[in-house]
Order: C-alpha cells, then structure tokens, then sequence
C-alpha cells in the first residue's frame, strides 16, 4: 500500500507540474502491472489527450470499459470519457451496467442521466433522474437540469414546475429564469419583475447574470417594449462576447482551408458505399429550420430522428488523430488530405447505424456539419444531405438573440455574426460547385409556406416515397434537445418569417454588411 501510494504521489507531482511526459510513463507501468487499474487508466487516457493522442486516449478508455467497478460515479466518468472520444457505442454499453440498477448514489444518477441525455436516451435520462430526486437529491441545478430534460420530452406542464422550484430556491438563477422566458409567451409582467428584483444576485462565475439580460430581452419583446428589448439584447450580447471571446481571422481561414482541400477532384474519390440504414444529414446555420425539417422527415414510417449527433466531427477528429473542442482546428485540417476516408465511414456508421432499428434511414442533425459536407460525401457517399436555407437577416438575427453559450461565438457581436455568415455563404456555395447534386436546399420559407411540395422534393432526394404524415410536426413524439423543443411541437406557422423587422433600425449595419440593406 505504501508503495502504492507513494507512486500515486509522484504521478500527482508530474501532473501538477505538467511534466506530462514523465506521467505518461509512469502510469504505463502502472496500467501494464495492473491491467484492471480503472482510475489509473482513465488518468492516462487524460493526459494522452492532453498531449493531442486521441486514439492511444481511446484504446486507455475503452480497456477502463472493461473492467468497470459496481460504482455509479466511476462509471460516470468512464462513459463521460468515451462519448468525447467518439465511442458512443461503448458509452451505451457502460450505461447498461449492472451497478447502475442497484445504485443510491443520488449525484452520480444525476450525472449518468446526462451522459444518457448527451446520446439521445432521454427517457432512460428522466428514469434516472426520478431515481435522484426519490433518493433525496434536491439542488437548484438538479431542478433546472431535470425541467430541460423534461422539455426535451414535451413535458411542458412540469417543465415550468421545475424551473420555478429552481427560481425559488436560487432567485439569481439567470439560466433557469432564460428557459422559462422562452417557455411560453410573457403576457404579463411577472417574470420581468423577478428579473428586475433578482438580476444583480447572479453569480459571475458562470451565465446566469448574462441570461438574465436574455431573459428580459425575451419578456420585454413579448410585451412590445421592443426598445427597452433591444437595449437589454445588447447588453446580454456584450456580457458573453466578453465571457468566451471570438477568433475570427483563424475561424475565417479555417473555412478557407476548408474549401481549398476539398477541390471537386479530392471530392470524386469517395469511400465504397456501405450496406445498413442511410444516413440523413441535415444541416444549416443554426436557428435555420433543421429542427422543422428533422421534425417533418422524422414522421415517415421508414425514417428515424435521433437528434443532434456529434459523431461524424467525433470520427473525423479519430481518423486525423485531432483531438480539439471545436469542429475544425489546424491539426484536423493537417490530417484532412490524406486521410482514410473509408475507415472515418466506417466508423461513424458503426458508431450510429443502431439508431434506426428497423428502418431504412436515420437523421443525423447537426447544424454544424455544414463544415464538413464535403468530408462526409468523401466518407460517406450514399448519405443524404439536405442544407437547410434561410433568410440572412432572419437566421442572424435568431442567433443574436439565441444565447448559445461557449459553442457559436460568434454570434455575439453583429460586426462578427455577419462575417460567419459570409464564410458559411461561401462555403456552402463551394459545395454546390464542388460536388453539384450531392447536397439539396431547402428553404425555409418554402418548407412554411408549402410544406407539401416542399416535403415531395425532400423525399425525392432522399429516395423515400411521399408520406402525408410527414406534414404534421405536432405527429411526431421523439424528443427535441434544442432550442426549438417547445416550438416545434406546434403546428407549422410563419409568425418567424419577419420577426427581425421589428428591429430593422437597430439591424441596419447586420443588413449592411450582409448585403442585404
């Protein structure tokens, strides 16, 4: 034991001086003498990922798999691992242990449930989080986390419940005072004086001071006090550009970079097509209408709705060896050229095709992918993919007013929201040119205003027979895990068409620089 623990202690020593090298070794021997070493394993795999191995970071992961403890909380972090590595298969497995069914962890079910919620299991998520809350657990953040979950499922009645008991116990909770706002339409001034009377208790570590300026934007719009709005926007705006911060000289050559490997020539030569479910990508700018579109398509017979899945950037990042939070980075784009584009087919197709038990396509979407059309075409010749368009002024102005975290930076300041625009208005016209036929456009306005006729030409592309039933989004009962989750279970409407003109003065330079004034 002594032994024991006295290498442990020199292992801390190198990390904390991040001598990663030297702790890489020393936890080497330490795995190769103790194969079953769970913890051990997983701090490898952790600085294997911090010296940018991610493939000798999956092999770690996947043998911790394989010798999981009866232990909630170490399972927690496994699976956790193995979703950010690309390996959702195997965090489906971890989530199906033994241990997990007897477990009175209460925190860890909590954390297990979104490891569950990440992989779209969402009533298996909601299982487990019933189980924390019948075993005591009880925090504002549990609250707020269970009412998304709960609106993911269409559950809208508790979802409201559970954020006001989060609101009452922690009254400076921006995100959950953010959710409820867009919960419904404010027709009174109820919220908006709770975020009067609370704003200035937020904490400063985290959003919840920059939701609440979300949050009274969202009720004074509601309310046609759209100056005062406007003002609020901006202010909540400005508090997350400065939070999380914007490259965009390197985001802008990134997309550069993008468009000059994938030529038409590198764009020919795609993988063999692969047998088993086609997948359906669809893709956009975010706000776009991909959550309408996925909500139509999911109600054919023959067609299954998972969700956002990060699995396709996850496995192009495997193949390039290219570990990074974002979707692009220089070391993916490095890789990109040369990379086994058959092998990155395979392994998405293997990591996602159990989606769609027994049917003949499944949609994968993920508005960002629209960065790697070219890249899935190349790996994945046989996919569908359907990019959805709409108007410049409308999509930017929904992603101004969007809060979106850490994840879409640039939508926080309109000078840098208009020059993303313009890279993905150019990227996606380099697709068409690039690989004409491949990927289909489908607006917006048309999907509202004829859904159709537009639903005729989507099925075309996607090789299905026209079903009536794709028409209703109301139909469809899957969950939505995005922003839209409320929205989309209404009826089709075109109230979004021309919601940005009741700032037109104040979006005359986002009109300006999109070209659009």
């Amino acid at each position: 034991m002594a032994v024991a623990d006295h290498r442990w202690a020199r292992i801390e020593r190198y990390i904390a001086d991040e001598r990663l090298p030297a702790a890489r070794i020393a936890l080497e021997s330490l795995v190769a003498g103790q194969p079953a070493d769970v913890q051990g394993r997983m701090l490898l795999s952790s600085v294997l990922l911090a010296q940018g191995k991610l493939r000798e970071a999956t092999i770690q992961a996947l043998s911790a798999a394989r010798h999981l403890p009866a232990d909630a909380e170490t399972i927690c972090t496994v699976a956790h691992c193995l979703f950010r590595v690309g390996e959702t298969v195997a965090t489906r497995d971890c989530l199906r242990h033994p241990g997990i069914a007897v477990s009175r962890d209460a925190p860890a079910l909590a954390k297990l449930a979104h490891v569950h919620q990440l992989i779209g299991q969402h009533d298996e998520g909601i299982a487990l989080m019933d189980r924390a809350r019948a075993l005591g657990l009880d925090e504002p953040e549990f609250h707020y986390f269970r009412a998304l979950q709960l609106q993911f499922l269409g559950r809208l009645d508790e979802t409201e419940a559970e954020l006001r008991t989060a609101l009452r116990m922690r009254p400076g909770f921006g995100r959950a005072a953010l959710t409820l706002a867009r919960l419904q339409r404010q027709r009174d001034g109820a919220l908006l004086q709770h975020i009067d009377a609370h704003a200035a208790s937020a904490s400063p570590d985290n959003e919840d001071g920059d939701a609440f300026e979300f949050a009274r934007f969202k009720a004074l719009d509601d309310l046609g006090r759209t100056e005062e709005a406007w003002s609020a926007l901006v202010r909540g705006n400005d508090l997350m550009r400065a939070r999380v911060g914007h490259d965009g000289a390197t985001e802008s050559r990134h997309f550069e970079r993008v468009r000059t490997i994938c030529s038409a020539a590198f764009l020919r030569e795609t993988a063999a097509p692969q047998d088993g479910p086609v997948p359906i990508f669809i893709l956009g700018m975010p706000r776009s209408g991909t959550t309408l579109l996925e909500r139509l398509l999911g109600n054919h017979p023959q067609v299954a709705s998972p969700g956002e899945l990060t699995d396709f950037p996850r496995q192009m990042h495997w193949v390039t060896d290219a570990h990074a939070a974002s979707v692009l980075d220089d070391k993916l784009l490095d890789g990109a050229p040369t990379a086994d584009y058959a092998l990155m087919g395979h392994r998405y197709l293997e990591q996602t095709q159990w989606r769609a038990p027994g049917r003949s396509h499944y949609i994968d979407k993920l508005p960002a992918n629209w960065m790697l059309a070219g890249f899935i075409h190349k790996a994945l010749p046989h996919a569908v993919i359907l990019h959805m368009q709409r108007s410049a002024m409308e999509v930017c102005y929904s992603n101004y007013k969007a809060l979106f975290g850490a994840s879409h930076t640039y939508s926080y300041r309109l000078d840098e929201l208009a020059a993303h625009y313009d890279s993905y208005r150019a990227t996606m016209r380099h697709w068409q040119e690039a690989m004409p036929g491949v990927v289909l456009d489908v607006s917006y306005e048309s999907l509202v205003s004829d859904p159709a006729t537009t639903l005729r030409r989507v099925l075309d592309h996607c090789r299905l027979p026209f079903d009536a039933r794709c028409i209703d989004p109301a139909g469809n009962s899957n969950p939505v895990s995005t922003l839209s989750s409320a929205q989309v279970r209404e009826p089709i409407h075109r109230r979004a068409l021309s919601e940005w003109r009741r700032y037109q003065t104040q979006l005359a330079p986002l009109a300006q620089a999109l070209g659009e004034g």
